[in-house]
């Protein structure tokens, strides 16, 4: 998804729509949350207005919500779109439709559009900040439908890049005082601004630009959706993880604005309710952490260790059987963890056969002529399994361990 088309702006032009035209919008005013419309069409569940302040889906950034009110009746609103062939804007509305003719008031979902502009205009500096760390790092797509959004970026950013530009944002943010200015621009005076990256449209072309206090500019885009007054209110803006995705660009995952806040307001709870259980400070939860996984791996390797030793005490106690000139020894194990070394490091001429209780099974094969991975096959036919392996180690399951063991037995007596 691309940033919503700046030539959204042309509806925003100075003389009222009339019944049958396009629709006025109102939203580039972005913290005007109520307005006055009237209904010029109605269609299925959909009203059109000729002036509406609902941002229609569009570009990245979701749609508005809101409410509809008329003398008769209100109804909620819950989307919208943009006809681009017509500039007409559909509200969609649950409950009843007021009359083409009405005048209805409107009042827009302030805290969801509150999340958008900040989410937006985030999107925005984000963008900006990893060009000024490397201009190569382009804005390819970008999608802000949820709390977590996401910007797709050409060329191949490291961690480092990655952390630089949020370092980077971060001290903007905190230390200078961005404002917004939305000026629609006459395509031929578009060369004058520096944009961040050039504008796909023609005629007047509505630019969002973030001005420092001497006026000089920190990010300029075309764009047509609703953003913050101030960049600020956006703070803090956090990357949470970046992915490569198809494409051969980068996906950039973060929060912004209040959902930022609550996010890590969310992660810092948890991070010290699990420090006060390991009866450490929420700075140390790391280090306390890594040696839990330090010890974990030791205990882990010991049980290996316990279990492979078991498995073999087990299998040199179990009696051989004769078969020929092959010695057959079937061993019954408590755990699958022990079944590669019982049926390993096996004496010259010996068959094992290795069974657990939950139909893990295997043979091992120290005899020239008995291949073990021959010999599973045959007998997880016999008892309904599957499996593989090697000559001199083959593993697999079955429903029927009880006659895997057999079924060894009939193949290694079968004649050749």
């Amino acid at each position: 998804m691309k940033c919503p088309s700046p030539l959204a702006a042309r509806g925003g032009r100075e003389g009222d729509a009339t019944l049958g035209g396009m629709t006025r919008p109102l939203y580039h005013d972005s913290t005007r949350m109520t307005f006055t419309g009237t209904v010029t069409h109605a269609h299925g569940h959909e009203v059109a207005l000729d002036a509406t302040a609902l941002y229609p889906d569009a570009g990245g950034q979701a749609a508005d919500t809101g409410t509809l009110r008329w003398p008769e009746g209100e109804a909620r609103v819950t989307g919208s779109r943009r006809d681009r062939a017509t500039g007409l804007i559909w509200h969609t509305l649950d409950g009843m439709l007021p009359p083409v003719g009405q005048a209805v008031q409107g009042e827009v979902d302030r805290d969801r559009r509150w999340r958008h502009m900040q989410r937006h205009s985030a999107e925005h500096l984000l963008a900006q900040a990893f060009v000024q760390v490397n201009p190569v790092f382009e804005v390819v797509a970008v999608n802000m439908n949820a709390p977590e959004c996401t910007i797709d970026l050409s060329g191949d950013p490291a961690e480092s890049h990655v952390r630089a530009a949020e370092t980077l944002l971060r001290e903007t943010l905190g230390r200078d005082e961005l404002t917004l200015d939305t000026p629609v621009v006459p395509e031929a005076e578009l060369p004058r601004y520096p944009l961040r990256r050039e504008s796909k449209v023609r005629g007047d072309t509505r630019l969002v630009i973030y001005r420092r206090a001497d006026g000089t500019p920190f990010d300029v885009s075309a764009c047509g959706g609703t953003h913050v007054p101030r960049a600020s209110m956006a703070a803090p803006v956090v990357i949470l993880r970046t992915e490569r995705v198809k494409g051969g660009v980068t996906r950039v995952t973060f929060r912004a604005g209040e959902e930022a806040s609550a996010y890590l307001g969310g992660v810092y709870a948890d991070a010290r309710r699990l420090a006060q259980g390991f009866s450490v400070p929420v700075e140390r939860l790391p280090e306390r952490v890594e040696a839990l996984n330090a010890e974990r791996a030791a205990l882990a390797a010991q049980l290996e260790a316990l279990h492979a030793t078991h498995a073999r005490t087990l299998r040199d106690a179990a009696p051989g059987e004769t078969l020929g000139d092959v010695t057959l020894r079937v061993v019954t194990l408590p755990d699958p963890a022990g079944l590669q070394a019982a049926l390993t490091d096996l004496p010259a001429g010996e068959v094992v056969v290795a069974v657990t209780g939950e139909g893990r099974v295997g043979i091992g094969s120290a005899h020239p002529d008995s291949n073990a991975g021959t010999l599973l096959r045959a007998a997880l036919t016999a008892s309904g399994g599957k499996g593989g392996g090697r000559p001199e180690l083959a593993q697999g399951s079955t429903p029927r361990p009880d006659l895997f063991a057999q079924a060894v037995r009939d193949a290694l007596t079968r004649p050749v």
